[in-house]
């Protein structure tokens, strides 16, 4: 019986003819020089490309997790590369470390999570690779690496957005700062309102994001501040329930966009605003039960409202049957050379429709308008961009290339998706 993948969406599915798991480096290394190739590495299956896709053979790192050491006075921590966001967390807080920030899915695993620049938000917060201070790979030879920032700074520019293409991650030591609380807020207001004061409403906390609702006129905005103050209960979440109603309104009132936007409206009324105060690991994450199909394109900050203007207009005027709130957030500029936030101050905007619905008319339609504001797509998520396009997108894109053959100078981990994506002939 063959083997069979499929992602946490099930949008993509492979049927290798080897999974595996290993246990430590050792048996790692013996199947990057012996398993049926080509090589691709999973870890929680949270990305919506072909990133692990393979014939070949696809390796769970999910045995290899785990803290390894930490140091406390630098509040640096060496973790291996399997480990969930998830329990991460509680791993940080019990040595009294933090991750500066963090995006509102915890599922992901370490290496899946660095290897696609997923980041969280905020003007002057880095996604989850500007904290690397060391790496371990093994190499398509079988070999161990080990870069640090100390010794090699250009080579962990180059492997920190890596796509598992530069080798097979299996620890990092990431730079933390001591643990920390939060004081999360969060209300609804006007998107006109919204977009007009775009860059005043982000800049004005440590972390802000929001969430535009299909239909409806309105975002929920979302602000996270630093706070000495003692905890308050984490309110309940509502987010599957309000998926529900927005969901069912679509489904009954898909051609009555008038009617549906009341309605939607009266379900707003209903939300309660959010203000709490919680230790950083009870504050960013959100349950998701409700699968999806996901776009998010990285734009130059001061492009972002008016690309998603035009994204809602899209969506209202032409695909009723979408439902899912966009999410609309910042991240700080950093020097990773296939980052998207490669020098410039980003504003992301995410896209997602219904698993159960096929994405790919919406997703076609939204691609042009990020692409016409200078938009680099996430790594992780659907967009249609080849190594041609790569290369107009990113200064170092050739420099990054030359690293990654010799790490892996036979192509182990090049399936034909990222010979796509790499412009490689296999």
């Amino acid at each position: 019986m063959s083997n069979i993948w499929s992602n946490w969406s099930g949008f993509v599915r492979a049927e290798p003819k080897l999974i595996a798991s290993p246990a430590n480096t050792n048996e790692l290394a013996d199947l990057v020089r012996g398993a049926p190739g080509p090589l691709r590495v999973v870890g929680a299956g949270h990305s919506f490309t072909p990133l692990v896709k393979s014939e070949g053979t696809i390796v769970s790192m999910e045995k290899i997790e785990g803290l390894v050491s930490h140091d406390a006075a630098r509040h640096q921590a060496r973790v291996r590369a399997g480990t969930r966001l998830g329990p991460l967390m509680h791993l940080l807080q019990g040595i009294g470390q933090g991750l500066p920030n963090m995006g509102d899915i915890d599922r992901q695993a370490v290496g899946g999570a660095l290897g696609t620049a997923t980041h969280g938000s905020g003007p002057k917060l880095g996604a989850y690779h500007t904290q690397l201070e060391a790496v371990q790979i093994v190499d398509g030879l079988g070999k161990l690496r080990e870069y640090s920032r100390a010794g090699d700074l250009d080579t962990i520019h180059a492997i920190g957005v890596a796509l598992g293409a530069f080798g097979v991650l299996t620890e990092v030591t990431l730079n933390n700062i001591a643990t920390y609380r939060l004081h999360r807020r969060k209300w609804v207001l006007p998107i006109a309102d919204m977009l007009r004061e775009f860059e005043t409403m982000m800049r004005a906390h440590r972390s802000a994001e929001f969430y535009y609702i299909p239909f409806s006129g309105y975002a929920q905005f979302i602000a996270s501040d630093l706070s000495d103050a003692a905890t308050t209960p984490r309110p309940t979440e509502d987010d599957e329930a309000g998926l529900r109603t927005l969901r069912r309104l679509r489904t009954a009132l898909r051609w009555l966009p008038s009617l549906r936007r009341r309605l939607i409206l009266g379900a707003i009324a209903k939300l309660p605003a959010e203000d709490y105060v919680q230790d950083w690991l009870n504050v960013y994450a959100s349950d998701r039960q409700t699968r999806f199909n996901e776009m998010e394109y990285h734009l130059p900050f001061e492009e972002g409202p008016k690309a998603l203007a035009e994204i809602i207009a899209l969506a209202e005027t032409q695909f009723p049957e979408v439902y899912f709130p966009m999410e609309v957030r910042s991240v700080a500029a950093d020097e990773f050379w296939l980052s998207p936030f490669y020098k410039r101050p980003t504003c992301s905007i995410a896209i997602h429709h219904d698993a159960a619905n096929d994405p790919l008319p919406f997703m076609r339609a939204a691609e042009p308008i990020f692409r016409k504001y200078g938009g680099r797509p996430h790594w992780g998520k659907m967009h249609s961009l080849k190594a041609a396009d790569f290369k107009k997108l990113y200064p170092r894109w050739d420099e990054a290339m030359a690293v990654r053959r010799d790490i892996d100078p036979q192509n182990r981990f090049v399936s034909p998706y990222m010979a796509s994506l790499f412009g490689i002939e296999t």
